[in-house]
């Protein structure tokens, strides 16, 4: 008989969490969709860099885990909407402290950066 992987004591918590948000775009969208439901073409348009193919996989992903909704209006062309599922804003809130602590992080290599040296280049904002 096999376990499941939740119940397993020897998988780290910290590790079943970061392997749902693991991925470039996950943790982009969550913050995005933490605000408002929004459409596919514009969350495509927030993000520059994403592809339609990319977002359709990252979504069907987080929709899979039970963070997202995907909602279907009927019409002439149909209209698909994401949010957040009560899981995913709970995801969300447990990631302000570590949002929080990066940010801190961020300021705190910038004051410690030679003067004129260069930075890494823009991380997205959450």
């Amino acid at each position: 008989m096999t376990r499941s992987r939740a119940a397993d004591p020897n998988v780290c918590g910290v590790t079943a969490a970061i392997a749902v948000i693991d991925g470039k775009w996950k943790t982009i969208l969550l913050w995005l969709l933490e605000s408002a439901p929004r459409r596919p073409g514009e969350l495509v348009r927030r993000l520059p860099g994403l592809t339609e193919k990319v977002l359709t996989q990252t979504l069907r992903e987080m929709e899979a885990d039970g963070l997202v909704h995907r909602e279907v209006h009927d019409g002439r062309p149909l209209k698909t909407v994401y949010s957040l599922t009560d899981f995913g804003q709970e995801l969300s809130q447990a990631l302000a402290p570590l949002s929080d602590w990066g940010h801190r992080r961020l300021e705190r290599l910038a004051r410690e950066a030679p003067s004129g040296e260069a930075q890494a280049g823009p991380l997205p904002v959450s």
